[in-house]
């Protein structure tokens, strides 16, 4: 992705050719700033302080934290512990899960000389497929968004909706919800996004509106409820949302707000979709109530931080003193309300049966 005159990817090697840099997430809008990772406690930070999230850039990052650990200490035992501190970081999102075991799995095939050098070469051909996933995502969801156009007989837009942030902040580049529009927006079609803002973490306003507009891409961020009433005035054309876990039958995890705006989609006919690389896929588990919700700490629902006219990032409490708060960070949509899974193999029913026929192999793995 292009800030500036420069590209990025959202995790690299530093110059020093084994320092894992990352973009401070937690710094955007208003700043854009790289952290030096060192060790596998600093990766582990990084993912707990959402420096680094998106469910694709979370495995990354675990996959770079796991070399890191290698590099000071390639033991077995170290290399069960440090998959064990990475993977208690964060509970709902399966690539997470994922990487460490391709890791794991990986580096016990390996004497422990030569650790170091393979956990670094298998973290970056992790990185380079989910490029590679996510720009086909980008072809695949394209096709969709071109279809919608024409059917709607090429409005002077197209109004997409998406939820929470699924670009390429949230994955090593492209993104999985955002790669379809960048590139349809790139072949020409006049998209619009409309961008909840995301509470509580403003994950929307502060990071999809952010990437949507060094690309270029016309946008207006709203408020998270907004959206149905959009729908109700056919000012929304299609919703397209990202996934941290999918299970083996379509249902979807995803940032807590996604379901409602399921229903006012199902509501109103407008056409639902899901991003994800088989990555996010989970195969074991058959129904989105099995799925681990992770539960964050309050004060990211009481406090919010934002820049003062003066220029300077201030954090403020919104809440009484004394009131509680919960802050459940995901929540989960049922396939019968979604219309179709985007996929780096193309797209298909939110169902058993839809998945297999792209994903063959997982047969046998795949809960009934």
């Amino acid at each position: 992705m292009k800030i500036g005159t420069h590209l990025y990817r959202t995790i690299w090697l530093a110059d020093d050719g084994w320092r894992v840099q990352v973009i401070d997430q937690t710094r955007l809008p208003f700043e854009f700033a790289t952290v030096a990772l060192s060790t596998v406690q600093e990766a582990a930070e990084a993912i707990r302080a959402m420096t680094v999230r998106g469910a694709p850039l979370i495995g990354a990052t675990a996959a770079y934290g796991m070399a890191l650990a290698m590099r000071t200490d390639s033991s077995d035992k170290n290399l069960h512990e440090s998959a064990l501190l990475l993977r208690q970081t964060r509970p709902t999102a399966v690539n997470l899960a994922w990487a460490l075991e391709d890791m794991r799995a990986h580096l016990h095939k390996c004497p422990p000389s030569e650790r170091t050098d393979a956990a670094y070469a298998r973290a970056a051909t992790i990185c380079d497929n989910d490029i590679a996933q996510c720009r086909a995502i980008g072809e695949h969801g394209a096709g969709i968004i071109k279809r919608l156009w024409d059917e709607t007989k090429r409005p002077k837009q197209l109004n997409v909706l998406t939820h929470c942030n699924a670009g390429w902040l949230a994955c090593v580049d492209w993104g999985t919800a955002l790669a379809p529009i960048y590139a349809a927006y790139d072949g020409g079609i006049p998209v619009h996004v409309w961008v909840d803002e995301t509470r509580p973490r403003n994950q929307g306003a502060s990071l999809t509106a952010f990437e949507l507009g060094a690309h270029g891409v016309p946008h207006t961020v709203i408020a998270d409820n907004t959206g149905g009433h959009l729908m109700q005035h056919d000012q929304v054309h299609m919703v397209i949302v990202g996934s941290d876990r999918t299970t083996a039958h379509g249902d979807v995890c995803n940032k807590v707000g996604t379901y409602l705006k399921a229903l006012a989609a199902h509501d109103n006919g407008v056409p639902f979709y899901a991003a994800l690389p088989s990555t996010t896929i989970d195969w074991t588990m058959g129904s989105g109530s099995e799925i681990p919700i992770e539960e964050r700490d309050p004060r990211e629902l009481t406090h919010i931080a934002g820049r003062t006219a003066a220029g300077s990032i201030e954090t403020v409490q919104i809440v009484p003193d004394g009131s509680a708060a919960l802050n459940i960070a995901f929540d989960v949509t049922p396939a019968r309300y979604v219309t179709g899974l985007i996929t780096e193999r193309g797209v298909c029913k939110a169902s058993r049966v839809g998945l297999l026929g792209l994903y063959p192999e997982r047969a046998k793995e795949a809960v009934e």
